[in-house]
């Protein structure tokens, strides 16, 4: 039955049984990565499950796109794993809490939109890299502890049950949606090996989980200028992984759900959750894609989930790790595996021969750092830059100009296109200085001056007219343009005259 429920700031309508289930679901798919994440960090496994704890439960409170799942994830690990190594605990949890203030701070300062000049092409590289990096990591549960491919009865048993599990989550929803089939196929399968006494890898053969509730404590480490100086570098990485991975989760999210999330709400979210994740002895973290995946698949869309899936993995780390550890991991494996199926975008592969080369040139580079560096923010940058130097590059050669000369002798350029710093070159080629006639017109009605070098352009062309003894007049600048060219005034001097009337311009045969 559907019912409405207001929760802190957000009224929507609720589907209490599903919102309850998927969060169970999502507790059960947190643990395994959260200790996973914290033996990446080389720290303990309740380092990272305190973490998935405190910041799921942060932001599905007051971030700003309910249903999007929060913890301790691997992109926040890689970074933080060399202080982890030199320095120790104590400085990684004063690192977190340093990166949660920088966070907020973007979010205060309203930096979140900052997330629109990601393009498409980059974001499907890093759905893709993510959803290959989401598979390859379940790779290790079918080796032993020494590093070796399990073989014989091992190895068949752990595909059956991963392949068992997959299926469920295929086929239970065309039959019912009664309960999230990741949960039934969670369910199932652990029945199945509990009472068949089947001999495989379980959740305990990772860690114990076993512990209390986060205990409270400042971090233990000098405050000195030296202490800032060792732990701001990182700090400020952990701040710009975790905001562009937990914002284009966001935007990701908004696109399957066809709704809209607050990304600067989610940035003050998610730096207040790694605040209180450093005070309360975890590793940090941010938004997670696959865990996110799972819980919008279930069909959760509010905060309910969120909440849910973080009180749930506390009560297993409290109360249910004897019951939680004998979880079979080939049951989570499964399920990982759908995620990195679900979340690849397959329709990419359709685009290739409708996209411009440029555009699959970027998602191809942004896959395959993903993939390889495994630095999501380090890709999603590499893709916008080269995304921004291609559209410069494409803006460069766009600029144009018309010529003709009025009846009056008066030569007129009439300018297409923006003129900034890479289309000054094409822009100065246009123009005959000697040959011109000792009146000429720019006409910008068609154009736009963007930045300083093109009011140094501007100034160049005029210089190289007075030079000869020639009236040039700027015609038809747009008011920002003027506006830049007057701030401009104390720097160059642009030779900008006032518009005046002109006769119809007639084109010179």
């Amino acid at each position: 039955m559907k019912k409405y429920l207001n929760l802190f700031d957000l009224k929507q309508k609720v589907d209490y049984k599903t919102e309850i289930l998927s969060g169970l679901t999502v507790a059960l798919a947190l643990v395994p990565e959260a200790i996973a994440f914290a033996f990446i960090a080389g720290l303990s496994p309740l380092t990272g499950l305190y973490a998935a704890f405190m910041m799921g439960l942060v932001t599905a409170i007051f971030g700003g796109r309910p249903g999007m799942i929060s913890g301790a994830t691997g992109a926040v690990a890689v970074v933080i794993v060399v202080l982890a190594k030199s320095e120790g605990v104590e400085y990684i949890f004063a690192t977190v809490v340093l990166a949660g203030i920088i966070q907020m701070a973007a979010g205060f300062l309203r930096l979140g939109k900052l997330i629109r000049l990601v393009p498409q092409p980059v974001i499907y590289g890093f759905v893709n890299g993510l959803a290959i990096i989401i598979f390859m990591s379940q790779l290790d549960q079918f080796k032993t502890v020494d590093g070796n491919w399990l073989t014989g009865t091992a190895l068949y048993i752990l595909l059956a049950l991963v392949f068992l599990t997959m299926l469920i989550i295929w086929g239970l929803p065309k039959l019912t949606k009664i309960i999230p089939a990741s949960l039934a196929a969670i369910l199932i399968v652990f029945g199945i090996v509990f009472f068949f006494a089947i001999d495989t890898k379980t959740v305990g053969d990772l860690a114990s989980i076993k512990g209390e509730f986060p205990p409270f404590h400042i971090p233990n480490v000098p405050f000195t200028f030296e202490t800032l100086q060792i732990i701001f570098p990182y700090a400020a990485i952990v701040a710009g992984v975790g905001l562009i991975e937990s914002l284009l989760t966001l935007n990701i999210v908004d696109e399957l759900t066809e709704t809209r999330g607050r990304g600067n709400k989610e940035a003050v979210a998610q730096g207040a959750a790694n605040v209180l994740s450093g005070f309360f002895s975890g590793m940090g973290g941010c938004a997670m894609i696959g865990q996110s995946l799972i819980n919008v698949s279930n069909g959760a869309r509010a905060r309910l989930s969120g909440i849910v899936a973080a009180i749930m993995l506390l009560v297993f780390i409290m109360f249910g790790s004897g019951l939680i550890e004998k979880v079979p991991m080939a049951a989570l494996t499964g399920l990982m595996i759908m995620v990195a199926i679900g979340t690849f975008e397959w329709a990419s592969f359709r685009t290739f021969t409708k996209m411009p080369k440029s555009d699959i040139f970027v998602m191809v580079v942004v896959t395959l750092v993903t993939v390889f560096l495994h630095n999501l923010a380090l890709a999603v940058i590499i893709g916008v830059i080269i995304s921004a130097l291609v559209f410069a590059w494409d803006n460069a050669k766009r600029i144009r100009a018309r010529k003709s000369i009025d009846e009056n002798g008066v030569k007129h350029y009439e300018i297409y296109g923006p003129l900034f710093f890479g289309s000054i070159t094409a822009f100065n080629e246009k123009f005959d200085v000697l040959n011109d006639p000792d009146e000429v017109i720019i006409d910008f009605a068609e154009s736009r001056v963007v930045d300083m070098s093109a009011i140094e352009a501007l100034n160049k062309i005029s210089e190289r007219y007075q030079k000869v003894n020639k009236k040039i007049h700027l015609k038809h600048l747009s008011p920002d343009c003027k506006q830049l060219l007057k701030n401009a005034e104390e720097i160059i001097d642009v030779n900008v005259l006032e518009d005046p009337t002109y006769k119809i311009v007639v084109d010179k045969v």
